[in-house]
């Protein structure tokens, strides 16, 4: 894993001596230092770079994290647009990941030796498109990148159910593709070391979340999807948290969540209130190693003092207060300086400098698949059993945060068998989605989608008196994030095609998958 940070510190460096600037050119020009860059090392990096920050939308809207502040900070907690980071996972996404895995797959295709990371690039850049069509709805998606080898900066705008079904083409090819017997590119994977069997398993796990986006629309879409993701004769989904697919930073590569909390945001984040209750209310463990009360907050880890992890002494941040106003909340607990006495992440676990970032995981498979059951979708088996694996699986993650004594065995029984967490069929679709929302702490674009797939959990809107007049329309909630206005000013024909088509380029805009309910 060193040697190949090594590379991709190498990479970085080269791409910014290239002298790239902000023009609209970046998101479709490839740096000619990079192409020269080895195709499984501009792969490493386009794995890296899908680690992106989404706690100024997406953590918010689904109530994890929260910030009374406006100005440059204010977001998704006061539905409001900002365009800096309305635009951010757009901006990321194909300056990031979809540069090179566009750039891995024109090195590869057709070539024997690089056989299985052709497939493994097909697959990853599949799953950074769904990423942005569960963002924004149409994107560019057949002319991006056209700029690296055509030179057209204005890409066409497709339909987000057209690329969907593109997406599901590639997730179910390119895992069939892939050969064991074939040649591997080894610690170059920073997911599985190359190991194609566990790449199997993530094409069809990633193939089973896009199916569960149709339950909504057309549920025999979604029913038959789930079917040939899970198919045994194809490999099967994830099977255990061996399989689970993340980045595990380091001392020289950062986690930018982290980053940003641990630094100059350290007083201005706090954890979201119904995120809070939820773990509260339900004897949670992974409270414990989630939230904490800093003695003095605002200060860095090494002088913030005592830490309180004491579960009963959590108090989540409520939402739709202002900076001022904030101190009108019912049990507002004060300011210890320039933060507030809210519970905020725990910078020695899952806000360390180098935590892992989750992109999917064994645990949100098992409860993907927990409703799949519940829902009728799979021949065999057992809506529970998927249940209970999910949640245990998503305590057993806790070690990687590090400086955290593992959940035992006795806590997660307690807690499987407790009030409002022990299965019932009544509740299952409610149930599992709860547990969703908290297995996907910290990976807050999924956690979103999910919300908006499912309804669930109950949120209460966040109803800030100056939020986009599309939000009441919208069921209260932000369905999806504006183009970036430098997109608007420059492709403004495939732009408007777009917007035309969606009807509408607003934050309470639905995309294709969340109709109806």
């Amino acid at each position: 894993m060193k040697k190949i940070l090594v590379h991709l510190l190498m990479t970085a460096v080269l791409y910014a001596s290239s002298g790239c600037d902000k023009n609209f050119e970046e998101i479709n020009t490839n740096p000619s230092l990079a192409s020269d860059l080895e195709p499984a090392y501009l792969f490493s990096n386009a794995q890296r770079l899908s680690a992106i920050a989404s706690y100024h939308y997406q953590g918010e809207i689904v109530q994890q994290i929260n910030t009374p502040y406006g100005g440059l900070l204010a977001a998704g907690n006061r539905n409001i647009i900002n365009d800096q980071h309305a635009s951010e996972a757009f901006n990321a996404i194909y300056t990031g990941p979809i540069r090179y895995l566009i750039e891995v797959t024109n090195k590869t295709e057709g070539k024997e030796e690089q056989h299985n990371l052709y497939h493994m690039a097909r697959i990853w850049k599949a799953y950074c498109f769904q990423l942005l069509v569960d963002t924004y709805g149409d994107v560019p998606y057949t002319e991006a990148g056209l700029g690296y080898t055509q030179a057209d900066y204005l890409p066409r705008y497709d339909p987000a159910e057209a690329i969907y079904d593109a997406i599901m083409k590639e997730y179910i090819e390119a895992t069939d593709a892939l050969d064991p017997t074939r040649s591997s590119i080894g610690s170059a994977d920073l997911f599985y070391g190359g190991t194609i069997d566990r790449w199997k398993r993530l094409g069809n796990s990633l193939l089973l979340r896009l199916g569960m986006r149709y339950t909504k629309i057309d549920e025999e879409k979604a029913r038959s999807i789930v079917a040939t993701a899970t198919d045994p004769v194809r490999g099967g989904v994830m099977q255990s948290n061996e399989d689970n697919a993340l980045i595990q930073f380091n001392a020289m590569y950062t986690n930018g969540t982290s980053n940003a909390l641990l630094g100059g945001e350290r007083a201005n984040y706090y954890i979201g209130k119904p995120f809070v209750d939820f773990l509260k209310n339900n004897n949670d463990p992974r409270l414990r190693y989630i939230a904490v009360k800093y003695e003095l907050p605002a200060n860095p880890l090494a002088t913030a003092g005592a830490a309180n992890t004491n579960p009963a002494d959590q108090q989540g941040m409520p939402y739709g207060y202002d900076e001022s106003s904030i101190e009108t909340a019912p049990d507002y607990p004060g300011k210890i300086g320039s933060a507030w006495e809210y519970s905020q992440f725990n910078r020695s676990t899952v806000m360390r400098i180098d935590a892992p970032e989750f992109l999917i995981s064994f645990s949100q498979t098992q409860l993907l698949l927990a409703e799949a059951a519940t829902r009728g979708y799979l021949p065999s088996g057992n809506a529970q059993q998927y249940y209970e694996t999910g949640i245990s699986a998503h305590m057993e993650q806790a070690p990687l945060f590090g400086n955290m004594p593992s959940i035992t065995a006795e806590e997660k029984e307690v807690y499987l068998h407790s009030p409002n967490i022990a299965f019932t069929s009544e509740r299952a679709l409610e149930q599992i989605n709860e547990q969703y929302w908290v297995s996907s702490f910290r990976n807050w674009s999924e956690a979103w989608a999910n919300f908006r797939r499912s309804g669930y959990p109950r949120l209460n809107p966040v109803n800030f008196p100056s939020q986009d007049p599309s939000i009441p329309g919208a069921g209260g909630f932000i369905r999806r994030l504006v183009y970036p206005l430098r997109e608007i000013s420059v492709n403004a024909v495939n732009i408007q095609e777009a917007i035309n088509r969606m009807g509408g380029n607003s934050l309470g805009t639905h995309i294709f998958w969340d109709q109806g309910n």
